[in-house]
This record gives structure tokens, C-alpha cells and sequence, in this order.
């Protein structure tokens, strides 16, 4: 699992020197007081650092550039206790890099009718301060958060929990590698789209190795390190009789161990954070990775297949939004439908790549043929997925920005044994309905492969659209087409 508490969010807290040492100590205290309690709040799942009550221009500033170079920064909490004049902000927010959340908030929660003064009024001022900083980030154009509420209550922590994991998986795009064994599945479109621009704009790299290199270092994994590894196939998952030692394809499990520690390896020592394979090109490989993707996703890589680079940097990006989280974060495509007028519904899968994260039950480690790709038979886990509150997203490159596509679904336990499907799979329902859900994602351009989660809401990725300055357009509960249509063409003329 990918450890949250080694990030940092710092409090950082606003005022001036107009209202005196006193009032100054006691904005201090007040805001260590609420930095400590979340800091200590198990559903706030990063630390929560509190930074001195900064009055000036010069200490905004510094705090500022202090945040872009800490290491384990990942963004800032700023609350303006008293008023802070906005015009000191100025010169910090326009170098500050990392996300910011604006918490419109105040310390005590009800108003001390009997006993309020001038003092307790000029002390208790994020009514209007919040408001003067508000200012001056929408004349500014910043993108961020704004959570109003008492700071104790539990809708202001889950939002917190939000953002805090929104700006983890934001931080991990920072400098991350994504490796393309391959290129783009032939003639295929939606999923290429421009390396350059991505990076630029996102933090992360995408660079291809030649299948042989990945070939190479599977070559030389030893047999005791795949011993190893099928001891834990057989603890982990139910093995089918001819996978098992002596008969008649234990050798396929063999060299499905021998790839998945290959990839393992690769990965490693290039600090690859993901990748992408294809099926068009597997020269040198027994079979196309399926149980090793598989593991490679369940231990936090992003993946995504046939050289899709865009929706494997998105696969990592949910895992490590959803860390600690109950359910999990998988590469999911939508294959087929269920048309049946009384119960519409979508099945995802893939042709073997689907994380065992979002698996009911303990999945059972198969061999079927795959009939595409010439290779031998792979090898793969297979298993159904559970019901509940799901979503599915998709990064776009619409040429001249990238869109950033999001589907609530509810994902439908299955009510019929698939024994002749040989792949990992899911149902779900798109909301608000299977013929708008659809219609919704072809209009606004999205893509086959997406993330399915179990995990995260729609509000994670709004709040990750933000930090990356991207457009983000919603399918939900709500839509309707013909509102939709106008939502796609009003942001078409805002970016022209």
C-alpha cells in the first residue's frame, strides 16, 4: 500500500500586524489547535504541518517558495483568521506550484452571545478575511479548493480527505516515468495523444523501451526467484488443476512468473511509476502478460494496455488517491452491453488485464487461449467484482487541451455464472440512465479503456482536475444530453 502520512499538508494561516501582539499570539495558538487535530484526524491520511501566522508580504512569500522545494509538501491549507489584506498575497500565489485549499472556517463555532465584544469581533474576522482572499485568487485566476464549514465538523474532514488524497495523487505525477513496451496499438486513436504537451502539463514522462529490453531482463530472472513466486500463486489464488506442478501447463505458469518478475524488475530499476504493453508487439515473449500486469497493478503501478500511456498515468494516479481506501483502483474497458430493456448494464473487462484490487472473493489463476497476438496460451486470474457506488474516468487529448471524463456508475453484482468467459469482469450501470451514460461519453469524446474505481467519488477527480488545470466534465445522477451538449460547447469557446 502506498504510505500517505510521509506527505505534508501545511496549515498556513493569514493575519496582519494592525491588531497587536495579543490578538497576533492568539491567532497563533488557534491555529496550532486546529493543525494538531488534523494532524491526528484518522481521516485525514497525510500530516499535517502548521506553519507561523505569516503578516507580510515577505513571509507569504517565503512560505510559498519554502512549499514549491519541501520534498514532501504536497500543498497548503490557508485560512485568514483575522483579515489579511490580499495585496500581500499577491507575490506568493503567483510563484506558488503547489495545490491550495482555501478553508473558509473559524474557531469557534457559535456566536458567544452574552459575552461578544470588539475584541472577540476583531479576533473572530474569517467572515470577511476569507472573503478579501477569495478576492484576490479569482482576480488571480488560481484554481483551488474552498471548504466552508466549522473546522470540527465531519462534512469539513471528508472534504478535507478529498482534497488531501486529490493532491497526493497529484504530487506522485510530479517527475514520474511511465514506460511504453511498444508503441500505440496500430491505427488506433484515442488512445495516443501528444507526450510532450503531457508532460509539460502534467509532471510525468513517457518514454518506450523496445519489447527486447524488457525481453532481456526476463531472461534473467532465476528460478529461485520464480519458485518463490509460484509458491505465492498457489497461497494467493485457486490454481486450476493443469496449472498446478506436474501437469500437463504447469510450464505456462512457469514463464507467466518468469514475466511478471521481469516486468517487476524492469520497473524497478528504472523507478518506473506504470506502463504499457500491446499485443502487436511480443517479439521474444512467451505470451502476452496477463497475471503479471495483473499483480503489477495490485501492487500500485499504473497500467494500461495496447501502449495507452495517457489511462496508465490515470490508473496510478487513482491508486495512490485511493490508498488505504476500501475497494480498488483498476485498467478497465468497456466491452460489451446488456440490452435488455428492464435491467441495461455494461460489462467491462479486458482481455486479461483487470487488478485483482476490485475482485469479490479470491480469484482463481487461469490459462485459456487468447487468439489474437500469435503467441502461447497466457496466463491470467479471473474473477467477478462487486456491487456498489463505482465510477469510471478517462484522460482525452482534445488537440488543443486534455479532458478530463468522469461516469458515477453502480456496479451490479453478477446474477448469472459466466463459465465460458475466461477473463476478469465487471457489470455496472451508468448513471443516470445506460442510454444518457452512453450517449454523455460519446458526445464529450471518451475514450474505450478507462479506471474503474470503487473507491473514489467524482469529487476526487474535480478536485484533480483542478490542481492540473484541466477541464473535467461530469456524468451523473443529473445529466441531460441536451444541458450536456451546451456544458461541451461552452467549454470549447472558453479554451479557443
Amino acid at each position: 500500500m502506498i504510505d500517505l502520512k510521509n506527505l505534508e499538508v501545511w496549515f498556513v494561516t493569514g493575519s496582519q500586524h494592525l491588531y497587536g501582539e495579543e490578538t497576533l499570539n492568539k491567532v497563533a495558538e488557534h491555529s496550532q489547535i486546529i493543525a494538531k487535530s488534523f494532524n491526528n484526524d484518522s481521516r485525514i491520511p497525510v500530516t499535517v504541518i502548521w506553519k507561523p501566522v505569516v503578516k507580510t508580504p515577505e513571509e507569504i512569500y517565503n512560505v510559498c517558495m519554502e512549499a514549491n522545494t519541501a520534498k514532501n509538501c504536497i500543498g497548503i491549507i490557508a485560512w485568514m483568521h483575522t483579515f489579511s489584506p490580499a495585496k500581500m498575497w499577491i507575490g506568493g500565489l503567483k510563484i506558488l506550484q503547489k495545490p491550495l485549499c482555501h478553508l473558509h472556517t473559524q474557531f469557534n463555532s457559535d456566536i458567544p452571545w452574552k459575552d461578544i465584544d470588539m475584541d472577540f469581533m476583531n479576533l473572530n474576522q474569517s467572515a470577511h478575511g476569507d472573503r478579501e482572499f477569495g478576492f484576490i485568487m479569482t482576480r488571480m485566476r488560481i484554481r483551488r479548493k474552498v471548504i466552508v464549514g466549522f473546522w470540527q465538523d465531519t462534512k469539513v474532514l471528508e472534504q478535507l480527505n478529498v482534497w488531501t488524497r486529490a493532491a497526493a495523487g497529484w504530487n506522485d505525477w510530479q517527475g514520474a516515468k511511465f514506460v511504453r513496451f511498444g508503441d500505440n496499438m496500430r491505427y488506433v486513436a484515442v488512445t495516443d495523444g501528444d507526450k510532450v504537451e503531457a508532460e509539460m502539463k502534467f509532471g510525468y514522462s513517457v518514454n518506450t523501451h523496445g519489447i527486447g529490453d524488457l525481453v532481456k531482463t526476463i531472461n534473467e530472472v532465476t528460478d529461485a526467484d520464480i519458485n518463490t513466486l509460484l509458491q505465492e500463486y498457489e497461497y494467493s489464488y485457486a490454481l486450476t488443476d493443469i496449472l498446478k506442478k506436474g501437469n500437463e501447463k504447469h510450464q505456462s505458469l512457469i514463464e507467466a512468473a518468469r514475466i511478471e518478475l521481469g516486468l517487476k524488475y524492469f520497473l524497478q530499476d528504472g523507478n518506473y511509476k506504470g506502463f504499457t504493453d500491446t499485443f502487436e508487439d511480443l517479439h521474444g515473449m512467451t505470451q502476452l502478460p496477463g497475471i503479471g500486469a495483473q499483480r503489477m497493478m495490485a501492487a500500485g503501478y499504473g497500467f494500461a494496455a495496447e501502449g495507452d500511456w495517457k489511462t496508465a498515468a490515470l490508473v496510478r494516479a487513482m491508486k495512490v488517491m485511493g490508498s488505504g481506501l476500501k475497494g480498488g483502483n483498476s485498467f478497465m474497458e468497456d466491452y460489451t452491453y446488456h440490452f435488455n430493456p428492464e435491467n441495461q448494464m455494461v460489462l467491462g473487462s479486458h482481455m486479461l488485464e483487470i487488478c485483482p484490487s476490485i475482485a469479490h472473493g479470491k480469484p482463481t489463476c487461469e490459462i485459456h487461449p487468447l487468439g489474437i497476438g500469435g503467441k502461447a496460451d497466457p496466463v491470467r486470474l479471473v474473477f467477478n467484482v462487486s456491487g456498489g457506488d463505482a465510477l469510471n474516468a478517462s484522460v482525452i487529448d482534445m488537440g488543443n487541451r486534455f479532458r478530463l471524463l468522469v461516469n458515477d456508475v453502480e456496479a451490479v453484482a453478477p446474477v448469472h455464472d459466466l463459465p465460458k468467459l475466461p477473463v476478469a469482469r465487471v457489470l455496472w450501470k451508468p448513471k443516470p440512465d445506460m442510454a444518457t451514460g452512453c450517449a454523455a461519453w460519446i458526445l464529450a469524446g471518451g475514450a474505450h479503456h478507462t479506471c474503474f474505481s470503487q473507491n473514489l467519488s467524482a469529487e476526487h477527480l474535480e478536485d484533480f482536475a483542478d490542481m492540473a488545470d484541466i477541464e473535467c466534465v461530469l456524468i451523473s445522477e443529473q445529466t441531460n444530453i441536451r444541458d450536456f451538449k451546451n456544458e461541451l460547447r461552452w467549454n470549447d469557446l472558453s479554451v479557443r
